[in-house]
């Protein structure tokens, strides 16, 4: 998927590239979004806050920006589906506003952006304005300088169908990567996943998280059917958006899972990047560990997920949304995993979005307003 000028030779990171090998990088990076023309339709790791040893901490190997759950609608301040929390729908493409300019300011060093689901609110489509609340959301996004990665959740759902996605210019495939020799880390078209390499030794995997899923699918089809049986028998609620009285809350269609296949083919990509010595950023919209999030925003086999990714080294965070109070935690295994504060319950005077700069031996969250920042370090060998 990427031409051969962006597969950088696998060298061990001893240390950290000088800027003009990083802008480089982000150079060839711009040439191939420009292309994206898609058809019509304990523990050592333990994180630290402290903005001030973040500010002294010397250049890093690379950066990248992260902002989730930006919903935007042209509508008034609305709630969540509870009643209890402020949705600032119109504000959020403002805030997104916000974080171009700052992203941008700082794009020496920034790399790439990582978009973490749920672009446009689901009122959009009540509404018939589905494509033109996207298109003015893609607008801002197209002014900065520097590829963004876009990962799917239950609101672009509400407002396309999984085949719109793959045609829209939210499917970002084409900026993935391919490991020559290793087809079996090639992912399939059933399912809307890939994996890039921004720098020597560092890998990206953007997950499916509504692989397995009643939302954005033809209802005539045998997946759908299967998706919607089980979640049926999990969930007996009338309201299918309600987790009360489960013993697995998660069990909500808001929610959704990893297929085997998808199970499998990420299995292959780690183990790749096992022998390859490389360290791993997964990312995906919906939370896969407990102690991040809310039991009803994880994914319905976020169990499946941690065994493949426990049964491998390579795995440094795990990027979500989702929750848009945000969450935080590392696992028995050195994990880390950020679910990020969302965009559309910022009040107007504060900010959601960070910038994450990655070194050799940790990665440094340096958030604005309501996300916090953090120092995550690497397990130790």
């Amino acid at each position: 998927m990427v031409p051969p000028e962006m597969r950088l030779a696998c060298q061990a990171v001893k240390g950290c590239a000088g800027l003009g090998d990083r802008k480089r990088f982000q150079e060839t990076s711009l040439k191939v979004m420009d292309n994206i023309n898609p058809s019509p339709g304990a523990i050592d790791g333990i994180s630290e806050t402290s903005p001030e040893a973040i500010d002294e901490i010397s250049e890093p190997c690379f950066s990248f920006g992260v902002i989730s759950d930006i919903q935007y609608a042209d509508l008034e301040d609305g709630y969540n589906f509870l009643g209890t929390r402020t949705r600032y729908y119109r504000h959020s493409l403002r805030h997104l506003q916000g974080a171009i300019e700052d992203w941008n300011e700082e794009s020496n060093h920034l790399f790439f952006v990582l978009q973490l689901g749920d672009i446009i609110d689901g009122f959009n489509a009540q509404y018939k304005v589905s494509e033109e609340s996207l298109k003015n959301v893609l607008k801002e996004f197209k002014k900065l300088k520097v590829p963004v990665h876009h990962s799917w959740g239950n609101h672009e759902f509400y407002n396309f169908s999984r085949d719109y996605l793959k045609n829209s210019k939210l499917n970002t495939k084409v900026l993935g990567n391919q490991i020559a020799r290793c087809p079996e880390t090639t992912p399939s078209e059933n399912y809307y996943a890939y994996h890039f390499v921004p720098f020597p030794k560092f890998r990206f995997v953007l997950l499916d998280a509504y692989d397995l899923s009643v939302l954005g699918m033809d209802q005539s089809s045998p997946k759908y059917q299967d998706c919607m049986k089980m979640l049926k028998e999990k969930n007996p609620n009338k309201e299918l958006n309600s987790p009360q009285g489960l013993s697995e809350p998660q069990f909500v269609q808001y929610n959704g899972g990893f297929s085997q296949d998808q199970l499998d083919w990420f299995n292959a990509v780690l183990t790749f990047s096992d022998t390859n010595q490389e360290k791993v950023v997964v990312v995906g919209h919906v939370p896969i560990h407990p102690h991040s999030t809310e039991d009803s925003c994880l994914a319905w086999n976020y169990s499946d997920a941690l065994s493949v990714i426990w049964s491998h080294k390579c795995v440094v965070c795990f990027l979500a949304g989702h929750n848009h109070d945000g969450g935080y935690c590392i696992d028995t295994h050195g994990v880390h995993h950020i679910t990020l504060e969302g965009v559309i319950e910022t009040p107007p005077e504060s900010q959601a979005f960070g910038t994450v700069h990655v070194y050799p031996d940790k990665m440094v969250l340096k958030g604005r307003g309501r996300v916090p920042d953090r120092i995550m370090y690497y397990e130790k060998d």
